[in-house]
């Protein structure tokens, strides 16, 4: 008898849409900002995080993952960010504008690249252990969350 995927991986593997445009992306901010947690916060090849974040957290990260964003995607467009749900989120994928890719599908046997956050109510599980963070990525989480 195989096991149940964990909540994390179920919620992984569901249906997302994307935050197309900026202003999409600053509305589904808010709603983020008003909805009660757990909110665990994952930077792929990062540690995994084995608890929630606290709202002060949280609104760093949203201030400045924003700003990270708007900063190094030179587009009209987001695009870049998906929820499972615009109005009641439990995981958002967030990916790296300096590692896209191709993150609607794939090429060849090339699966699309990982986000470089995720964003989850349900307490996430490392999704590839073998992922490097880029050096420039690295030195921008630890200067946001530095101890």
């Amino acid at each position: 008898m195989s096991e149940m995927p964990s909540p994390f991986l179920q919620a992984w593997r569901g249906y997302f849409s994307s935050l197309l445009h900026w202003n999409d992306l600053e509305r589904f901010w808010q709603t983020l900002r008003t909805t009660t947690g757990p909110w665990y916060i994952y930077a792929i090849g990062e540690a995994v995080p084995t608890a929630p974040v606290d709202q002060t957290t949280l609104e760093k990260f949203i201030k400045e993952i924003d700003a990270l964003l708007r900063s190094e995607h030179d587009e009209e467009y987001c695009g870049i960010v998906y929820a499972d749900s615009t109005e009641a989120p439990a995981l958002i994928k967030i990916y790296d504008p300096s590692n896209l890719g191709s993150s609607c599908g794939s090429s060849g046997n090339h699966p699309p690249p990982l986000p470089g956050w995720v964003l989850s109510r349900f307490p996430p599980v490392d999704l590839q252990a073998t992922v490097a963070l880029p050096a420039n990525r690295r030195r921008w989480w630890q200067k946001i969350f530095s101890v």
